[in-house]
């Protein structure tokens, strides 16, 4: 299966646990790879034949923007939910990660990864 790879998707998002990620915000980075068939596109170079990846970024970045969740496994859910609904993409994986976690002490980065599948 072919793969599509979006990296380091920046964007500022208000999910968290704690009271104060929900209403500061935080940074946010999205890594999300595409599983599809790239067959039919890499013959036509028409872009009707693939998935147009702005507007996955685009989609990504408004869901990190918008949402309100207590948990990253949640909004990582949902970008994983909403990339799945477009049309030949078979399987995802995002990997949401937390630059600057407010945790004390902690100067690291805090990430999480799932895979999705289209027929789950």
């Amino acid at each position: 299966m072919d793969c599509i790879h979006l990296e380091k998707i920046r964007c500022y998002g208000y999910t968290g646990y704690l009271p104060e990620e929900q209403i500061l915000g935080q940074w946010f980075e999205v890594d999300v790879t595409l599983w599809l068939d790239l067959s039919v596109a890499g013959k036509s170079d028409a872009i009707e034949d693939t998935i147009d990846y702005r507007n996955i970024i685009s989609n990504v970045q408004h869901l990190v923007k918008t949402s309100k969740f207590a948990l990253v496994e949640k909004l990582a859910t949902a970008i994983a939910e909403s990339i799945l609904a477009v049309k030949g993409t078979e399987q995802v994986k995002v990997k949401l990660s937390k630059p600057a976690a407010p945790i004390p002490d902690f100067s690291g980065r805090i990430s999480i990864e799932i895979t999705r599948n289209a027929r789950e």
